[in-house]
């Protein structure tokens, strides 16, 4: 909990219970007794709180104050981070049906973000109506099966599914020991053991159609072995064949491009011409190439020659179908 968290909750805590002790500040915001004190006299100096102690009743309280001399804290303001990822939080609440997976905790836990998130002066509505969080390009799921991968899930049981793959337009039927859920770049997807390929896959949530849950118990891949697998590479389709990728883009674009993430162990750097290069590792190509070429003229491969040569295949095949 962060000061100004423990600032907040102080204030709440003082208004709603009126006077509160020492062991009840330390044991409700979990820090030690210099801390709260050093918390209670930062709220008096910098924010005017009228804090005093009753030494009958050994508790804290709010001074009574004279006509016209009421105490407020700020407005609670948030960081950009923070901001987005409440409202992220709230918008998949949301969106998930209140039948589903999470069934009767979503109501309780929007009911909460919107605590968090509103004030009397700014309500979450008004938040809602301010601040936006916008997600294109999300891909339908069907509810049924996600309330069926999420119970097996965490029974710990394997599934026998059926998956569309769109890249070949096949369905095959597999048997799967559900690993984790996965919500990435606005969908969402299944880590598990694939005992059909007997290796680790990761499955888009909306082209999986669960045929039966199986008793069997699910084959536990340790989360070294799955990052080992899936992160270390580029992107959620990512593997173990790891190679590193240099982008090098228009100065224009620089501007946009060296703020950006591109994956965790990224490296960057501005060039004496103000463009800028980009490496980071990765693994297969398809969702990277995607993000190359949105940049279109802005943007060169410079390694490895293979991907190069790919991306140069197929500018060459969209000139010729233009």
């Amino acid at each position: 909990m962060s000061n100004r968290e423990r600032i907040y909750k102080i204030d709440q805590m003082l208004n709603n219970k009126q006077r509160i002790t020492m062991a009840d500040l330390i044991e409700r915001l979990e820090v030690s007794k210099p801390t709260v004190k050093r918390d209670l006299q930062y709220m008096r100096d910098n924010l005017n709180a009228p804090i005093i102690f009753d030494r009958d009743s050994g508790t804290y309280k709010f001074e009574s104050q004279g006509p016209g001399m009421k105490y407020e804290l700020p407005g609670l303001w948030f960081s950009a981070e923070e901001i987005h990822a409440l409202m992220t939080m709230q918008h998949l609440l949301a969106g998930i049906d209140s039948g589903g997976l999470l069934g009767p905790h979503i109501k309780p836990l929007l009911s909460r973000l919107s605590g968090i998130l509103g004030s009397k002066e700014d309500s979450v509505d008004d938040i809602n109506k301010r601040i936006k969080v916008e997600v294109i390009g999300n891909r339908q799921f069907n509810l049924e099966h996600f309330q069926v991968i999420g119970s097996a899930l965490l029974k710990r049981k394997r599934l026998i599914i059926d998956y569309y793959a769109r890249s070949t337009n096949q369905t095959t039927t597999r048997e799967i020991s559900p690993q984790r859920l996965v919500y990435y770049k606005g969908n969402w997807y299944l880590d598990a053991w694939c005992h059909l390929k007997g290796d680790i896959r990761s499955f888009s949530v909306d082209s999986i159609k669960c045929k039966e849950t199986l008793e069997t118990k699910a084959e536990n891949i340790s989360d070294k072995k799955l990052d080992e697998t899936l992160s270390e590479g580029y992107g959620i389709f990512s593997g173990s064949n790891i190679q590193w990728v240099t982008l090098k883009f228009t100065p224009e674009r620089a501007r946009w491009v060296s703020s950006e993430k591109w994956h965790p162990k990224q490296k960057g750097e501005f060039l004496e011409d103000g463009s800028y290069q980009l490496s980071f590792p990765y693994s297969q190509d398809p969702e990277l190439i995607m993000d190359i070429m949105k940049y279109g003229s802005d943007v060169k491969v410079i390694e490895p020659k293979p991907l190069k040569e790919k991306i140069h295949k197929i500018l060459i095949e969209a000139v010729r179908n233009y």
